[in-house]
């Protein structure tokens, strides 16, 4: 019954131009008639409850019945999300503010609440920094989220004043990055999304990691704004794999910047891990974790971290040459 009512409320949100778009664009790169593609397509949601999304992003025209088995959906995801995660907490991470006070010693980074603090806490704060991000308490995918030089201002009270007319109240120390990683793209502070899952024995473990980079010259990593993502070893640390943006172009090497991606070596990996296992056992109300984490030269720091983490990215066409998906990594921890 709960599947059922789960997918009639997805058929009447859902967007059937946006599906559309997608048929279109599976047709294009399988060559497989439109009726057809559609067709399995509304079978893979009812059956498997993979979103058109899913279906496009993971290549689900490819996979046999056996292998569309193996694979994290956005059904399943949300089943996850709803099982593992105590809703009554979830504000402790969404919520900008509280997560910064619940993991201030995670931090490494000076930050001032705009919507309590005074003029003269911000002119306080501002005091020794010359650049700070601004982005708002609530919300997600890196949207409204700035850079701000001090230099831009005609003064302090100006810049101030800009900022409480953007609404990104939550104004932070920018960090200033591991030169490895900013070699891939320097606009951007590019984190690492680790994601953790509390086993149903209790003990936190790491179920995958991708590094997230900027393009174009902007400033947020985030695939939802411009930029890309690539699978990181859990062992090595090392980015195994290509990179990839929304529009499922595939990287080697920065477009802008011409640095090879695959290959390189994430430093401070084994403090990163250490970092984000340490940050889930504060929380054990929240079982299933994003968190992101930006690397200084010196040491790992926590930027955000998500309740509800994303399925597809670690399910792409080139990561999974086998064609098995995340879902038999998800059962070594939990009940599904």
């Amino acid at each position: 019954m709960k599947k059922f009512l789960y997918v009639m409320r997805c058929i009447k949100e859902m967007s059937f131009k946006n599906m559309l778009e997608r048929v279109d664009k599976v047709h294009q790169k399988s060559k497989k008639f439109k009726i057809v593609i559609f067709l399995d397509m509304v079978w893979c949601g009812l059956r498997y409850g993979a979103g058109y999304r899913d279906y496009e992003l993971n290549a689900w025209w490819t996979l046999n019945r056996k292998q569309r088995k193996t694979y994290i959906t956005r059904a399943i995801n949300n089943k996850l999300v709803s099982k593992l995660n105590n809703s009554q907490y979830t504000h402790l991470l969404e919520n900008k503010v509280e997560f910064n006070q619940m993991f201030e010693k995670f931090l490494g980074r000076k930050w001032l609440n705009l919507a309590t603090a005074s003029f003269e806490d911000f002119e306080e704060f501002m005091a020794e920094l010359d650049e700070i991000i601004a982005k708002p308490i609530a919300d997600s995918c890196g949207h409204n989220v700035f850079k701000i030089s001090k230099n831009k201002f005609s003064s302090i009270r100006a810049m101030y004043d800009y900022i409480l007319k953007i609404n990104s109240v939550l104004v932070e120390e920018y960090v200033i990055q591991n030169k490895i990683i900013a070699s891939l793209h320097p606009s951007s502070i590019n984190t690492l999304r680790i994601v953790t899952l509390r086993a149903d024995d209790g003990k936190n473990h790491i179920l995958y990691a991708f590094i997230r980079i900027g393009n174009e010259g902007r400033v947020v990593d985030n695939i939802n704004s411009g930029g890309m993502a690539a699978p990181i070893d859990l062992e090595s640390g090392i980015i195994n794999n290509i990179a990839f943006d929304k529009n499922t172009n595939y990287y080697e090497f920065h477009p802008i910047t011409g640095t090879k991606i695959v290959g390189l070596q994430i430093p401070l990996w084994k403090e990163a891990k250490n970092l984000v296992l340490e940050a889930a056992e504060l929380i054990p109300q929240i079982r299933y974790i994003g968190w992101d984490v930006a690397l200084t030269e010196s040491a790992p720091i926590l930027i955000e971290a998500n309740y509800f983490p994303g399925h597809d990215l670690l399910q792409m066409p080139p990561h999974v040459p086998n064609k098995i998906g995340m879902l038999p990594q998800y059962k070594k921890f939990i009940k599904i």
